[in-house]
């Protein structure tokens, strides 16, 4: 587990100082075909330098705010809290902020930089349709990623595609204000920097995606098992799992932005509603759910 925590640590640097890089050279592109020479890469690097630091220190409220999560406090909810506290004082962690997403759909999440800085938010239909025991496995299960270190390249992880996005979508809008003619002027070295300019802008939300996808699936796996030795009870997350899996109506808080973040994907067609195929599964944010059941169960 510590290694896990470890590993955790220098993935989220790789991925701030990778994603800065990474807006760096769009930016150093482009100035070279707008013959903005360097000052596109200077621009382009405090621009990702800026976003890297908001990600890291706000990306937590955006991805709450953007969910339409509510915080409370033990008397709104008070089953909800004695659990997280009891939880918290048996793997010794700082108590979480709550938070409840007001939605019929089974479904929960945890963000934040680190421990001390962490919030879990709980769909209303999760706490209303979860037993005792099956609710305890889901909340030890957001605890674990809070735990791990995973909420924290979960939560960067939706800036940084964000900004990838807008960026290419940026480069392709401004290509047919002066590109192809900046391209021409500079002749055979230019042109083929616009094709690679070109080829970047169609790629770029793919290479956003990879990016998401590179948190690996493996974290959920490890997730599940540290709660299942948190609660003693690995039945009790694999009941929660087959109840959230078989609710297939989505949740109308959430994006593709932000699906990777929940337990289970709330966007149907990642294996919620729909077979999974070899395809879609290259793409899913999580493992197949019957697969970490299989695996939760396996622990008994």
């Amino acid at each position: 587990m510590y290694k896990q925590i470890d590993s955790n640590k220098r993935k989220s640097a790789i991925l701030i100082v990778g994603f800065i890089l990474f807006i760096a050279f769009l930016g150093w592109l482009f100035g070279e075909i707008f013959a903005g020479g360097y000052f596109g890469l200077a621009v382009a690097a405090i621009l990702a330098i800026l976003f890297a630091l908001v990600g890291y220190y706000s990306s937590d409220k955006i991805v709450l705010t953007l969910s339409r999560a509510h915080q409370i406090d033990k008397e709104q909810v008070p089953r909800v809290y004695n659990l997280v506290e009891n939880l918290c004082i048996t793997a010794g962690l700082p108590m979480p902020k709550i938070y409840i997403i007001l939605d019929p759909s089974p479904n929960a999440f945890a963000t934040g930089r680190n421990p001390e800085h962490a919030s879990i938010a709980l769909t209303s239909g999760l706490i209303q349709k979860l037993n005792r025991v099956e609710l305890e496995g889901v909340i030890a299960h957001e605890l674990s990623h809070a735990k791990n270190y995973d909420i924290r390249l979960a939560t960067l992880v939706v800036v940084f595609v964000g900004i990838i996005v807008l960026f290419s979508d940026f480069m392709r809008r401004s290509f047919w204000f002066g590109g192809r003619r900046r391209s021409k002027e500079t002749g055979q070295i230019g042109v083929i920097l616009f094709l690679i300019a070109i080829i970047l802008m169609i790629l770029s939300p793919l290479i956003g995606k990879l990016i998401q996808l590179a948190i690996s699936r493996k974290r959920e796996f490890l997730a599940d098992a540290d709660a299942a030795l948190l609660t003693r009870y690995p039945e009790g997350l694999a009941q929660a799992l087959e109840k959230i899996s078989q609710d297939v109506e989505p949740l109308r808080a959430a994006t593709r932005a932000t699906a990777h973040m929940f337990i289970i994907s709330p966007l149907r067609g990642q294996g919620r509603g729909r077979k999974v195929t070899w395809l879609n599964r290259l793409f899913m944010t999580h493992p197949p759910v019957e697969e970490r059941i299989k695996a939760l169960r396996g622990m008994i």
